[in-house]
């Protein structure tokens, strides 16, 4: 009989409850993982509601700690916001990390962004480290692609960001030292089950959902002035993380979760919207409203390009004229269906949901394994 794996998953980012939207991929893969009679999941991670079966390798003073980080936005938010602070968080992480990953008697370690794997130093447990958009900021950094060179050299390792477009960088930067292998993430089930319904007197609700920035925003508010009133409505939702002046056409409910958005929100939008800027991997809300059969309008970043199909699963817009085409495509009914089938339908088919996602996880992790 085949022993359990012992894995340890470490994250900066955990929700502590239904209505927290932060981190909220990890705790959807965390109760994938949790939920396979083949792996003994420890997990180093802000408190919060963990299910049975699974370790906490959290400390309560390293609980307080990521609880305060989290409140401040996390490293990749410091990093663009206060340089000084973020040196003095990276450091403590670090320090933290470092007693985590030697204190725990693991196989594999799941690490979710890659300055998490610097603490590995010195040791030489496989390591599968999830790479997302925010991480290539950090490789910009004097030194940082040297210092997790060095730590790849001293193990086996993937290298696993959840967007193809991720990988020719990644390769050409670690394809010596570690596989770079592409993960999608899966999508919760409950997505796949919205039933889409018109609002009452033909009125168009379209949803942004995201943080609050300016890169995070990006056209949004200087090409949609002219194209919203009353009947094509801009619902916008998410934390405020930088002081962003809000126009007094769009409808701003601050920040949401997930049961809000499936049960109110998402039955009766005509389409979600981003026109980001941000250093995108592949962004879990776009997924979950193409899993919902909402068509989606982005604009024309890599990240967009990997997930949207123009004309097909969603819209890409470049220019404002190449917005407000999309909005008039996209609010045609026929359209609308149309686009929204075919998005839930490839949706479904290339990634799944969350324990699709974990399988895939758990086939890398045993090739580590046998690596090693």
């Amino acid at each position: 009989m085949t022993a359990n794996l012992k894995l340890l998953l470490t994250s900066t980012s955990f929700p502590k409850n239904a209505q927290d939207w932060r981190g909220r991929f990890i705790a959807n893969l965390t109760a994938a993982l949790a939920r396979r009679e083949d792996v003994d999941l420890t997990v180093w991670a802000p408190s919060g509601d963990l299910p049975d079966r699974v370790s906490a390798a959290t400390t309560a003073q390293d609980a307080r700690w990521l609880d305060q980080l989290s409140q401040q936005g996390g490293i990749a938010h410091l990093l663009r916001t206060h340089r000084l602070m973020s040196i003095c968080a990276i450091l403590t992480l670090l320090r933290r990390l470092h007693r985590a990953y030697r204190s725990q008697p693991i196989d594999v370690a799941h690490v979710n962004w890659l300055q998490n794997a610097l603490p590995l130093w010195g040791t030489h447990t496989p390591a599968l480290i999830t790479v997302l958009g925010t991480d290539f900021g950090l490789l910009c950094l004097p030194g940082m692609k040297t210092l997790l060179r060095s730590v790849l050299h001293q193990r086996k390792a993937i290298l696993a960001p959840n967007a193809d477009w991720m990988r020719p960088p990644l390769e050409a930067a670690f394809g010596d030292l570690a596989e770079v292998r592409t993960i999608p993430f899966g999508v919760d089930k409950p997505w796949f089950d919205v039933a889409r319904q018109r609002p009452a007197n033909n009125q168009r609700h379209w949803l942004a959902v995201t943080r609050l920035t300016r890169n995070k925003i990006g056209h949004l508010f200087d090409w949609g002035a002219d194209f919203f009133d009353g009947s094509r409505q801009l619902h916008l939702f998410g934390p405020m993380q930088e002081q962003v002046k809000i126009p007094s056409w769009v409808r701003y409910h601050g920040a949401t979760h997930p049961e809000e958005l499936l049960t109110q929100w998402f039955p009766q939008a005509c389409g979600l919207i981003t026109l980001s800027r941000h250093d995108e991997g592949r962004p879990q809300v776009i997924l979950e409203a193409m899993a919902s059969g909402i068509p989606v309008l982005a604009s024309d970043l890599p990240a967009h390009r990997d997930t949207i199909l123009h004309h097909e699963t969603g819209w890409l817009a470049a220019t404002p004229e190449e917005l407000l085409q999309g909005l008039n495509w996209l609010e045609e009914p026929e359209n609308n269906s149309r686009i929204g089938m075919n998005a839930r339908r490839w949706v479904k088919e290339s990634f799944g949901d969350w324990d699709d996602c974990a399988e895939r996880y758990v086939l890398a992790y045993r090739k580590l394994l046998e690596a090693a």
